[in-house]
C-alpha cells in the first residue's frame, strides 16, 4: 500500500505478546531473564550518599529468589490474583520484592509515603486492600504513625507487613521487631502483623505454591494518578501492559548491549520508577543501582551524583527537569562521566534553555519524552542515535499508536489534526491501561476512532511532517482569561530564559472580571539575584501575546515539588485564591480571617474561610468568583447565606 500521509503508517493489527516472543506476565519475564544471566550483578543498594560504595548487591538469581520468595509469601497470607497488596515504602530493595512477588501473587498498589495518613487512609478504603506493607517502627520515619493511625477505618487490610532495616543498619535485632509487633498487634486487635524478611525465609525460592499461570490480560498494579492536578484517581494497569512498554522502551534504546548500569533515583510507587529503573533492565540483563532510600531527596544524593556515576560506570539514569536543573548547580570537573550514554527526561515538559545549558555543560544526550500511568509509563521517545529534536517528546514506540485529534464540544473525535495542527494527544496499543477503578472517572477517558478504543491523555500537542509530536500544553492546566485560552508553557519557556531563573511555573490566578489572569512563580539558580520588576520586563518583552503576559512574578526560594520531581501546581494556585480572599478582605476592612484551601476529591480546590457571622460582605464580594467555597463561623456554624458557588458545612 502506498503511504499518502502520516497517518497511513498507523497501527492497525497490534500482534499478541506471544507472537513477539514477550512473556504474558512481569514474573514469567523476569524468570525468562534470570535464567539467561543467572550470575550478572542485577541489584546494588546504598543506604547512605556519603557511602556509595559499600552496597548490598543481588545477582539476576538472586533477585528472582526473593522475588518468589515474596509471591509465596503473600500467597500465604490468603492473597489471590484478584486481592489487592498496598506498600507504603521507600526505595528499598524490598520494595522491589513487594511490587514483582506481588504481582506474582495478587494486584500491587503503590502509595505514595508522603501524603497524610487521611489520604492514605483514603486510598487504601478504595482499593480494598487486604495486605499492607510498609516500614516497621523506624526513628526518623513516620510511615508506621499514618498506617496505625488509619487501621480502625480500614476493615479491609487483615495483615500488616513489616519492612525492617535490620540488613542495612543492624540496630534493632529481630528480638526487637517480635516484641514491637506483639505491642501493636495488642493495639490493633484483629490484626496481624508479620515481617517480610521472615515470612520469606520460610518459602520455597524455585516455584510459586500457588501453580498461578498468570494471562496477560489480568491486572498487576494499581496506581494512584493525579499528577500535578492533585486529584488522584486509581487506574487499573494489567500484566501485558507493562510487559509490552518495557520491551518497546528497550526497543526505542538500541542498539545498545546488555549490561548496562542503570540509576535509580526516582520513587518506586511511580511507574518511572518501577518501569524504567526496574522491570525494562531486568528483563534485558542489566544492572540496577537504587540511590538511598529517598533517591534524589536523599541528602547528598545529587551533590555526589557526578561521583557515583564515575564509581558505577554510570550508562543512564532517568529524571524530570528539576533533577537537571538541581545537578547543573554542582559542576562536574573532575570526574570521569564517559560511561554516560544518555539520559532520559519525562513526567514533565523540560524547559528548552535548560535542556542545552545541561547538554553543554556535562556533555550527555538528554532524550526528552513522554508517558503517562495509563499508558503503562512511556509513549514517545527521541531516538538516541537519530536525530533528537529539543522540545520535542519524539516518536512513537513500536507498536503503540499515536495520534493529535480534533474533538467536537462534546469530547468525540471529528478527524487527525493536520501536520503540526494541535489537537488532543490520543494513544492506542498493548500499554494502554484497562480503565480507573472508580467508573465514574472513566467519563471522557476514551475516543471512538475507526471502530478502536483509544486512550484521551488530555495532553495538547502536534505532529511534525516527519512524525516526531510536540506538546503544547494541558487542557487542565490551561489559563482561561476572559474566555481566552493561555498555555502556561509559553510564559514559563519565556521566563525559563533568563540567566537567573532556574524555575518557573505559570498558574491562573481567580479574577472577579475575566475568571483567571496568569501568574508567575520563580525560583532563581544558586548565585544569582533578581526582582520580580527586572522579571516583568523580561516577560513582557519576550512573550508576543499581551494577554499571557504575567499580571504578577514572584520569586520563591523553592518550588513546591510532587515527590517524584514535577512542579507541584495546585500548591500554588492554592496560594492564589488564599492571596485573592485576603485581599478582598482587606478591602472590607476585615482582619480576623482564617483561610485554608484545601484539595476535595469531587469539588477540587475548596476555599475554607473562617469568619465571623456578621461579615456577610465577605462573602457577597466572594461571590464573583468561581472556586467553591465552605464557610465557618468561629462560633461553630456561619448564619451566611454562601453564594451560588459556595457549599455551606458545619
Amino acid at each position: 500500500m502506498a503511504v499518502r500521509s502520516l497517518h497511513d503508517i498507523h497501527v492497525l493489527e497490534t500482534p499478541p505478546l506471544a507472537q513477539r516472543g514477550l512473556a504474558s506476565s512481569t514474573y514469567e519475564a523476569l524468570r525468562r531473564c534470570a535464567a539467561e544471566y543467572a550470575n550478572a550483578p542485577a541489584l546494588s543498594f546504598f543506604l547512605h550518599s556519603k557511602d556509595y560504595p559499600n552496597t548490598h548487591e543481588w545477582s539476576y538469581a538472586e533477585l528472582f529468589a526473593d522475588i518468589t520468595r515474596a509471591a509465596n509469601a503473600f500467597h500465604d497470607l490468603g492473597i489471590g490474583p484478584k486481592d489487592v497488596i498496598a506498600f507504603l515504602l521507600p526505595n528499598l530493595p524490598e520494595t522491589h520484592f513487594t511490587i514483582w512477588g506481588g504481582e506474582a501473587a495478587g494486584i500491587v498498589m503503590a502509595v505514595n509515603p508522603m501524603l497524610e495518613a487521611s489520604q492514605i487512609g483514603d486510598l487504601l478504603r478504595a482499593a480494598g486492600a487486604k495486605v499492607v506493607v510498609t516500614l516497621a517502627p523506624t526513628p526518623g520515619a513516620d510511615l508506621w504513625d499514618k498506617l496505625s493511625s488509619e487501621l480502625e477505618r480500614l476493615p479491609c487490610v487483615q495483615d500488616i507487613v513489616w519492612v525492617g532495616m535490620t540488613p542495612y543498619v543492624g540496630v534493632l535485632p529481630g528480638l526487637a521487631l517480635r516484641w514491637m509487633a506483639a505491642r501493636e498487634k495488642s493495639r490493633h486487635p484483629g490484626r496481624r502483623i508479620h515481617n517480610l524478611r521472615a515470612l520469606m525465609r520460610r518459602q520455597p525460592q524455585d516455584r510459586l505454591k500457588s501453580g498461578r499461570q498468570i494471562r496477560s490480560d489480568e491486572h498487576s498494579s494499581y496506581f494512584c494518578t493525579g499528577g500535578t492536578t492533585g486529584l488522584p484517581k486509581i487506574a487499573i494497569r494489567t500484566h501485558g501492559s507493562e510487559v509490552f512498554n518495557a520491551w518497546s522502551m528497550d526497543a526505542a534504546t538500541q542498539p545498545r548491549a546488555s549490561g548496562q548500569v542503570i540509576f535509580c533515583g526516582l520513587p518506586l510507587f511511580h511507574v518511572n520508577g518501577q518501569l524504567v529503573t526496574g522491570l525494562m533492565p531486568w528483563t534485558h540483563g542489566d544492572r540496577v543501582i537504587i540511590g538511598t532510600p529517598q533517591g534524589y531527596r536523599g541528602e547528598g544524593v545529587i551533590a555526589n551524583f557526578w561521583g557515583m556515576v564515575q564509581h558505577f560506570r554510570i550508562t543512564s539514569f532517568s529524571g524530570v527537569p528539576t533533577v537537571y536543573s538541581a545537578l547543573l548547580q554542582h559542576p562536574v570537573n573532575g570526574f570521569d562521566l564517559s560511561s554516560l550514554q544518555y539520559a532520559l527526561c519525562g513526567a514533565a515538559p523540560m524547559p528548552v534553555e535548560l535542556f542545552r545549558e545541561f547538554e553543554r555543560r556535562v556533555g550527555v544526550r538528554i532524550l526528552e519524552g513522554y508517558g503517562l500511568t495509563e499508558g503503562a509509563c512511556v509513549s514517545s521517545s527521541n531516538p538516541p542515535e537519530g536525530e533528537r529534536r529539543v522540545g520535542s517528546i519524539g516518536l512513537r514506540l513500536a507498536y503503540q499508536d499515536m495520534r493529535a485529534v480534533i474533538l467536537d464540544d462534546a469530547g468525540s473525535y471529528l478527524r487527525d489534526a493536520a501536520v503540526d495542527e494541535v489537537g488532543v494527544i490520543a494513544i492506542h496499543g498493548p500499554n494502554v491501561f484497562a480503565g480507573y477503578l472508580d467508573s465514574n472517572h472513566n467519563k471522557g477517558v476514551w475516543i471512538e476512532i475507526e471502530h478502536r478504543r483509544w486512550l484521551n491523555t488530555g495532553d495538547l500537542g502536534r505532529q511534525d511532517a516527519e512524525g516526531y509530536f510536540w506538546l503544547t500544553g494541558r487542557k487542565k492546566e490551561l489559563i482561561i482569561r476572559g474566555g481566552h485560552n493561555i498555555d502556561p508553557k509559553q510564559i514559563e519557556e519565556a521566563l525559563q530564559a533568563h540567566a537567573a531563573v532556574a524555575l518557573v511555573a505559570a498558574v491562573g490566578s481567580p479574577d472577579a472580571h475575566a475568571g483567571e489572569v496568569p501568574v508567575a512563580y520563580v525560583q532563581l539558580a544558586a548565585g544569582q539575584s533578581t526582582s520580580s520588576a527586572e522579571l516583568m520586563a523580561f516577560a513582557s518583552a519576550k512573550i508576543p501575546e499581551r494577554a499571557a503576559v504575567p499580571k504578577r512574578i514572584e520569586i520563591l526560594d523553592t518550588l513546591p515539588v510532587t515527590p517524584v520531581g514535577k512542579i507541584f501546581k495546585p500548591a500554588l494556585q492554592q496560594r492564589e485564591i488564599a492571596l485573592v480572599i485576603r485581599h478582598e478582605a482587606e478591602a472590607l476592612g476585615i482582619s480576623e480571617l482564617g483561610v485554608e484551601v484545601v484539595q476535595d476529591a469531587k469539588r477540587g480546590l475548596v476555599a475554607q474561610i473562617s469568619v465571623a457571622p456578621e461579615q456577610a460582605a465577605l462573602a457577597q464580594a466572594l461571590g464573583r468568583y468561581s472556586f467553591p467555597i465552605e464557610w465557618h463561623s468561629k462560633s461553630g456554624r456561619s448564619s451566611i447565606a454562601p453564594p451560588p458557588s459556595a457549599q455551606l458545612t458545619s
